[in-house]
C-alpha cells in the first residue's frame, strides 16, 4: 500500500491545505499488522519494541516525523512486506526482499556521490537521511521526490545503473521543489526545470559534459515530440499553465515544466556567461528563499537583483526573450535552447548510423553499438522515431542486427523500440510490446504507447484495446482512466 500525494490528492489521505503555498512539519503514528514495514517520508522513524494486540491481531507501532516544513503533497506513506538494505553513509534501498539484492547493487555506492556533488553545488542537503523505495511495477512515476525518501519505479533496476540518473533527479529534488517550492500548479515549471537543470549539472560534474549533453539531448526529442502531437500554439506547451477551477492539475502533466523550464533556465546561466557564477547565484537563490513557496516574479527579481548590471540593462525585456511575456506565456518550442554540442562526440555516431538506416543500411555491419552508452541507444532510436517511414525489411534487419535493442529489458530502449514497432506496423515484433505493457505501468511509458497505437493500423488499434482489457486491473488508477481517454477519443 502506498500513498502518492502530489499534485493535489494527500487531501484525501488527511486533512489539510492541500497547496504548495503551505509549509509545516509534521508527526505521524501509524499502526500496522504483525509482519508488515511502514516507512514515510520523515527523518524520525522509532518502531515501538512493543506488539499492540487489537482484536486479536498483533500489531506494530510507528512513529515518524519530519522537522523540516513541507507542502502537504510531499508527506508520504507505504506498507509492505519491505525489507532496507544500506547503500551510502545515510541511504538505504527499501524494497520487497526478492528484489533487494539487485536494488543493493544497483545503487549501492552512488547515491552519496549525487548527493555530495548537490551539496557542492547548491548547498546544505538539509533532510537527514536519503532513502529510496522501489515500487511495484504499477507504480505510475519514474520517481517522486518525497523528502527523505524517495519513491521509484522498479524500471530503473536494469543491472548495470544505466538509468539512476532518475535518482539524480529525485535527489536535485532535494533542492528545487522540495525546499524551494513552487506556490501553485501553474508555476510547476519552477519545481521541474531547475530540477532538471540541477540533475544535468551534477550529471556534469561526475561523467563530464559530453555525457550530460547526450543526456539532455533525448529530453530535447520528448519535448519535440510532445509539441509535434499537440501543435506549436497548444496551451499546455506554455511554461505557465492556466488551470482553471474544477480541474486536476495531473492532467495538464507534460514535457513542457521539464524541459521547456530547462532550457530557460539554461538560457539565464548563458546570459551570465560563468557557469560557477551561475552555481553560485543558485546557492543563493536556494539559501534565499529555501521553506519558502514562490512564483516566477519572485525568481526574476531575484535573478535581477542579484546581477544588477543585467537589470540595468533590462534583460528580461529583450525582444523575442522577455521573461514574462515570452517565457512564461507563449506557447510551442523554447525561443532558446542549450548548446549541446559538447555531445557531439557521443551524439554523432549515433546520428550518423539513423541517417545510414534511413538510406537504406549501407555499411551498418561496421558499426558495433555493443560498447554504447544507454543515451546512445536512445537518441539512435529517437532520431530513428523522427525521421521518415522505414520498410518492413528494414525493421526486420534493424531488430536482427541489434537483440541488444529489439531483446533488451531496460525501459527507455523498449519504450523507442516499440513506438518505432508500432509506427511501422512492424507485426512481427508487437508481441514484444504486449510484454513491455504487461510489465509495467509507468504513465510516461503506457501513455505513448498507447498513443501510438490508436494512430496505426486496425491491427495496432485491436492490440490497443485487447491490452488495454488485459492489464487495466493492474494499472494504477489515474493511468488507467488516461488510457481509455485515449481509446475513447480514438473511438475505440
Amino acid at each position: 500500500m502506498y500513498t502518492q500525494g502530489q499534485a493535489v490528492m494527500n487531501r484525501s489521505f488527511f486533512p489539510c491545505q492541500d497547496t504548495p503555498a503551505i509549509k509545516s512539519t509534521y508527526t505521524a503514528t501509524v499502526r500496522v499488522a504483525e509482519g508488515f514495514t511502514a516507512v514515510m517520508s520523515a527523518n524520525t522513524n522509532v518502531k515501538n519494541p512493543n506488539l499492540v494486540d487489537i482484536n486479536g491481531v498483533n500489531h506494530q507501532i510507528y512513529s515518524f516525523g519530519l522537522d523540516v516544513p513541507i507542502p502537504s503533497y510531499l508527506v508520504a506513506l507505504a506498507v509492505g512486506d519491505l525489507q532496507s538494505a544500506r547503500v551510502g553513509p545515510r541511504s538505504h534501498v527499501w524494497t520487497e526482499s526478492c528484489m533487494l539484492e539487485a536494488c543493493k547493487s544497483e545503487l549501492d555506492g552512488i547515491v552519496e556521490d549525487f548527493i555530495s556533488t548537490g551539496e557542492r553545488l547548491f548547498g546544505e542537503y538539509v533532510w537527514g537521511n536519503y532513502d529510496v523505495l522501489v515500487m511495484p511495477p504499477s507504480f505510475p512515476f519514474g520517481g517522486m521526490e518525497n523528502p527523505c525518501l524517495t519513491f521509484v519505479t522498479p524500471c530503473i533496476i536494469v543491472g548495470d545503473k544505466s538509468l539512476t540518473d532518475v535518482i539524480i533527479h529525485e535527489i536535485s529534488h532535494s533542492w528545487f521543489g522540495n525546499l524551494v517550492t513552487n506556490a501553485n500548479w501553474s508555476e510547476f515549471w519552477l519545481n521541474e526545470g531547475f530540477t532538471m537543470f540541477a540533475q544535468r549539472r551534477i550529471t556534469e560534474e561526475l561523467f563530464g559534459k559530453p555525457y550530460a549533453c547526450l543526456e539532455a539531448s533525448t529530453g530535447q526529442a520528448l519535448l519535440r515530440q510532445h509539441i509535434d502531437n499537440e501543435g506549436q500554439d497548444h496551451p499546455l506547451t506554455k511554461l505557465r499553465v492556466v488551470i482553471e477551477p474544477g480541474v486536476d492539475p495531473d492532467d495538464t502533466y507534460n514535457e513542457t515544466p521539464y524541459e521547456k523550464g530547462f532550457a530557460f533556465v539554461s538560457y539565464l546561466q548563458n546570459l551570465v556567461g560563468d557557469v560557477k557564477k551561475f552555481d553560485d547565484f543558485l546557492k543563493s537563490y536556494v539559501s534565499k528563499y529555501k521553506f519558502k513557496s514562490l512564483v516566477a516574479e519572485d525568481m526574476f527579481d531575484y535573478f535581477l537583483e542579484y546581477f544588477p548590471k543585467m537589470k540595468e540593462d533590462k534583460i528580461d525585456k529583450k525582444e523575442g526573450f522577455e521573461f514574462t511575456d515570452t517565457w512564461l506565456h507563449k506557447p510551442g518550442w523554447p525561443t532558446y535552447t542549450p548548446d549541446l554540442s559538447a555531445g557531439k562526440e557521443l551524439t554523432g555516431p549515433a546520428e550518423d548510423l539513423a541517417k545510414q538506416w534511413r538510406e537504406g543500411g549501407q555499411k551498418v555491419s561496421d558499426v558495433d553499438i555493443g560498447q554504447w552508452k544507454t543515451y546512445q541507444i536512445l537518441h539512435f532510436l529517437d532520431q530513428l522515431l523522427e525521421g521518415t517511414d522505414l520498410s518492413q525489411v528494414t525493421m526486420a534487419t534493424l531488430a536482427k542486427t541489434y537483440p541488444k535493442i529489439s531483446g533488451t529489458t531496460n525501459a527507455e530502449i523498449r519504450l523507442r523500440w516499440s513506438l518505432l514497432t508500432i509506427k511501422h506496423d512492424y507485426v512481427a515484433d508487437f508481441d514484444n510490446v504486449k510484454k513491455f505493457l504487461v510489465s509495467q505501468g509507468k504513465q510516461k511509458y503506457t501513455l505513448p504507447v498507447y498513443r501510438q497505437l490508436v494512430k496505426g493500423s486496425d491491427t495496432a488499434k485491436k492490440l490497443a484495446q485487447d491490452m488495454y482489457k488485459e492489464t487495466k486491473d493492474m494499472l494504477h488508477v489515474g493511468v488507467k482512466d488516461y488510457v481509455k481517454g485515449i481509446l475513447d477519443k480514438a473511438n475505440l
